[in-house]
């Protein structure tokens, strides 16, 4: 039976990122996703100006409230940028609504980068959405979200294995059962994800270069390759893993191709590589 996710993100007419991204990707995944928008935006806010933004926090209970009554399963619940505290409250309400015994709740605690918390965003957000991560089985910070979850000062440099290693121990102890951590490089040049599963208390590290340049969206890209992995049946470790390397090609194809990066990255033309992936795997299982 074909899987169903629903997907809480904002949506930016122009630029791949949040549901421009997640949508087609799981889709791609064989995913049959509901979406529910949590702000309607011209463009992203990235490198572009003059952008409209359409604040729709107060229909999220209302959407969520419907499709109640539609008596829908989800296998997958998977948020990402909450632009609000009040849209984070919205979505702990949404998980005790819309999900069961059986659903994956998928969190991208998207609120910071580089050190710094996003433009506009609350300063309690990182305590908020601590409480977010709590129900979610799987969660996807980078290192900058992993710090202010968790209380700690951000590191931006000069850490080793054992440092992000506690980072992920520690934000599995909130609740999470697998914890995928971005942006994490132990020497110049690099750029790789921490992986760590509790249950099984593996941990591991995984890197690619680091290319020049800033790559708008790529989270989203990122975190959508791996919840369609999970969904398809891979390991935690596999499916990072996945996620990272078509993350990666995506970046390139972008640079080979020239296109303005403020449009995001490229990631239709790895689909295909993802579907056949997929399939790999369903016939490795059967």
């Amino acid at each position: 039976m074909q899987k169903r996710a629903i997907a809480i993100h904002d949506i930016s007419c122009v630029g791949r990122c949040s549901l421009t991204v997640a949508l087609p990707i799981l889709s791609a995944a064989g995913i049959n996703t509901a979406v529910i928008p949590t702000a309607l935006l011209s463009t992203h806010t990235g490198e572009f100006t003059g952008y409209t933004n359409l604040d729709l926090t107060d229909q999220l209970l209302p959407i969520a409230a419907h499709l109640v009554s539609l008596h829908l399963h989800f296998d997958a619940f998977y948020s990402g940028y909450l632009g609000s505290i009040t849209q984070v409250d919205h979505v702990l309400a949404m998980i005790e609504q819309l999900t069961d015994t059986a659903t994956h709740i998928f969190v991208d605690p998207a609120f910071a980068d580089h050190g710094k918390l996003y433009k506009l965003m609350d300063k309690a957000m990182p305590e908020r959405m601590c409480i977010l991560c709590q129900k979610a089985h799987t969660i996807v910070p980078n290192m900058t979200e992993a710090a202010f979850l968790l209380g700690l000062p951000y590191q931006s440099d000069g850490y080793d294995t054992a440092y992000v290693k506690s980072l992920a121990i520690a934000l599995s102890d909130l609740g999470p059962r697998s914890v995928v951590i971005t942006d994490v490089a132990l020497e110049a040049g690099q750029t790789g994800i921490a992986v760590y599963h509790a249950p099984s208390k593996e941990f591991s590290l995984h890197y690619k270069k680091r290319f020049a340049g800033v790559f708008h969206g790529t989270g989203d890209v990122f975190a959508s390759f791996l919840i369609s992995a999970l969904m398809g049946g891979f390991t935690l470790l596999n499916a990072a893993s996945l996620a990272l390397d078509l993350t990666h090609k995506c970046i390139r194809l972008t640079l080979d191709g020239g296109e303005p990066l403020r449009y995001g990255v490229q990631f239709e033309r790895v689909l295909p590589e993802l579907i056949q992936a997929l399939a790999a795997n369903k016939l490795l299982e059967e």
